[in-house]
């Protein structure tokens, strides 16, 4: 029987744990030693480990499980590429200033930080909740600004409506909150300005003589969707499928204040799934139908609340609460790769976007949030974004993105078809002649109807968008009502496009993994899964001697050849603190070697989070511990299998 541990004995101390991935360099400022640069970080063994282990097991889920297509695209963007897709007018946030300063932070977090320490201080002052931990000195004035004053029913209610719709305001909104309830920079109590747009894109140039303007690329998908037409040709021109790439991605935040949560390098994770618009059902969503949600809709946060609804994903899709089978599909198998990585279901949640919140082109958008200590943290987003991307795309650079589909049955209909005498067109209209022709062939049915009609009585002016207006005569173009037989059915493929940012997913399963022994406060553990954990087995000797290296050598080729990621700690302090140490990163299991293993054949296996202990041969160890890093068996069944150790062994 396995030992009960109570993670929850002291109460979650970020402070701790930021000390704690500090001091074992899970991550830390990049360029520390000249001043570091906000929102950059660089990441040690430990966090790299454990990033790769996400990534690893993203392209197990979602990759190799539903038979994507990967890509690796460049980060280097020409400037044209972010013109047509709206990124260069619209991908921005809104900022403001502090009055006297000019220091800059981004508007809606100003409002949020404000109104939920105003919130924090009534609570306090009701003798709702504990006061908030000290902070340290550099944070002196933040702490005053949650000092405990009691606000009136009114405006409590009327703070938590404003942080329910945040995510709907305009930047006019903004302003007007800032103005209304007095919000003001919380470092200096100083006024700030009208909020401002401020373009999250690196921009450079691509060249020596700086010609090409250039952005690295804030999102990895538009490598995809300029590639549509390759990645159809090689699924033999079959839809629905998918294209997925992990890759580096670059955001000029305003004001990164919020460790790995708020970056301007990053890594991404993102799926662009490519599906017939008339036909958005996925056929393997009767295997997640059953998968229960807790969910957050639009309506409710238009309406000021936060009130989340647990149901499956079938009733959310049946009852068009998630708008088609594809982007439900996609929403159950985000919430199964959180879990299975780590992230605690109770502190999970998706949240539809806001009308205002969401892309114009959008049907609808859900993003998983994981609570941490800083409230709901959008981690994945996971949207239909119908066929903007493609559309744009191709009318911009004339190339067809775009599915050929041959039909079972053709489909015959009578269609008003424009018949151009193209030398008479030619010499009346010259160098215009081709924009006549392109206007009159995208025409609608009803227009050209018009035209001909038109034409009939001798003549048919057209205009172009500058108000120039062209004069057309049967001796030009006549329209003739012809029967059309359609074998191939042309259209532009829906997108429906999962996106997730692994450093705020890394961080956050850090603090839902962190807690503290119960004897001792000061004794951290993260308890990652084995499957994420940077290292799975610690190899502990009693003794430095040179009698225990042949030992040594061998567990560690043997877990190696099992592929199991193992390190020796054959420092000379105790084994309690070595384990203690080990503890801090996570790793799950520990096998110790001593004196009675170099005469026995005998090997100690430890448990990270209950510290039990069992005892076997080491073949039966590595064997065990073995199907425990794969997940095949739990902690119980290697119980069952090991007997335990009472700490004494008989040794000649």
């Amino acid at each position: 029987m396995t030992s009960v541990v109570n993670k929850t004995a002291h109460a979650f101390d970020k402070g701790r744990l930021e000390a704690l991935l500090n001091r074992r360099f899970f991550y830390a400022p990049a360029f520390e030693i000249y001043g570091g640069v906000a929102g950059l970080y660089d990441y040690g063994p430990p966090g790299s480990s454990l990033q790769a282990n996400i990534m690893a097991e993203w392209r197990k889920h979602f990759i190799i499980e539903d038979n994507m297509l990967e890509l690796d695209t460049t980060i280097m963007t020409p400037a044209s590429v972010f013109e047509t897709s709206g990124h260069v007018a619209r991908f921005a946030d809104w900022m403001v200033k502090d009055t006297k300063t000019g220091d800059v932070l981004r508007a809606d977090h100003l409002v949020k930080n404000v109104l939920e320490a105003r919130l924090a201080g009534d609570k306090e002052a009701r003798g709702l909740a504990a006061a908030p931990p000290t902070e340290d000195k550099k944070k002196k004035k933040k702490a005053g600004k949650t000092a405990a004053v009691k606000l009136d029913d009114e405006h409590v209610l009327l703070y938590e409506t404003i942080l329910a719709q945040l995510d709907n305001y305009t930047g006019a909104d903004i302003g007007e909150l800032c103005r209304k309830h007095d919000l003001r920079n919380p470092d200096t109590d100083n006024e700030v300005g009208e909020p401002q747009l401020f373009n999250l894109m690196f921009a450079s140039s691509i060249g020596p003589t700086g010609q090409h303007p250039g952005f690295l690329r804030p999102e990895t998908a538009q490598g995809h969707f300029l590639n549509f037409s390759r990645l159809l040709d090689f699924n033999n021109g079959r839809i629905p499928f998918a294209s997925a790439q992990i890759g580096r991605s670059f955001r000029n935040e305003i004001s990164p204040r919020a460790g790995l949560l708020r970056v301007r390098e990053f890594n991404m994770a993102e799926i662009e799934h490519y599906v017939d618009p008339e036909d958005k059902k996925h056929e393997r969503f009767n295997e997640v139908r059953d998968v229960k949600l807790t969910l957050l809709n639009r309506h409710i946060q238009e309406a000021g609340k936060s009130t989340t609804t647990e149901m499956t994903v079938g009733e959310a899709v049946d009852g068009g609460i998630i708008a088609n089978e594809t982007l439900g599909y996609f929403v159950a198998r985000i919430y199964l790769f959180l879990l299975k990585i780590g992230i605690n279901p109770e502190r999970l949640r998706f949240r539809q976007h806001m009308a205002n919140e969401m892309a114009h082109y959008a049907t609808d958008c859900w993003d998983a949030e994981i609570h941490n200590s800083t409230g709901w943290t959008e981690c994945v987003g996971c949207a239909d974004r119908a066929a903007y991307d493609l559309s744009v795309h191709s009318a911009r650079t004339g190339h067809p993105l775009v599915v050929r589909q041959a039909l079972k049955e053709p489909i015959v209909t009578e269609k008003e078809v424009p018949e151009w005498n193209k030398k008479n067109l030619g010499k009346s209209f010259k160098q215009d002649a081709a924009f006549i022709q392109k206007h009159v062939e995208s025409l609608s049915q009803e227009e050209l109807a018009r035209l001909k009609g038109e034409l009939a009585q001798g003549k048919a002016v057209i205009k172009s968008s500058e108000g120039q207006e062209f004069e057309l005569t049967p001796e030009v173009l006549t329209i003739e009502r012809k029967t059309i037989k359609q074998s191939i059915r042309e259209y532009t493929p829906n997108v429906i496009e999962p996106s997730f940012g692994l450093g705020r997913i890394l961080y956050t399963l850090l603090e839902h993994s962190y807690w503290s022994r119960e004897q001792d406060v000061e004794r951290g553990v993260l308890s990652l899964p084995p499957l994420m954990a940077p290292t799975k087995v610690l190899i502990v000797p009693l003794s430095a001697r040179d009698e225990f290296n042949p030992l040594v050598k061998e567990v560690s080729s043997k877990l190696r050849k099992a592929g199991v990621f193992s390190r020796v700690d054959d420092s000379n302090t105790s084994i309690g603190k070595r384990y203690a140490r080990n503890d801090e990163l996570g790793t799950p299991f520990g096998v110790t070697l001593d004196f009675a293993s170099v005469q026995k054949g005998t090997m100690t296996l430890r448990e990270r989070d209950t510290m039990d202990q069992r005892i076997g041969s080491i073949d039966e160890v590595i064997t065990t511990v073995t199907e425990l890093v794969n997940g095949n068996i739990d902690w119980e069944e290697a119980c069952r299998r090991l007997p335990a150790y009472d700490g004494v062994q008989a040794i000649e």
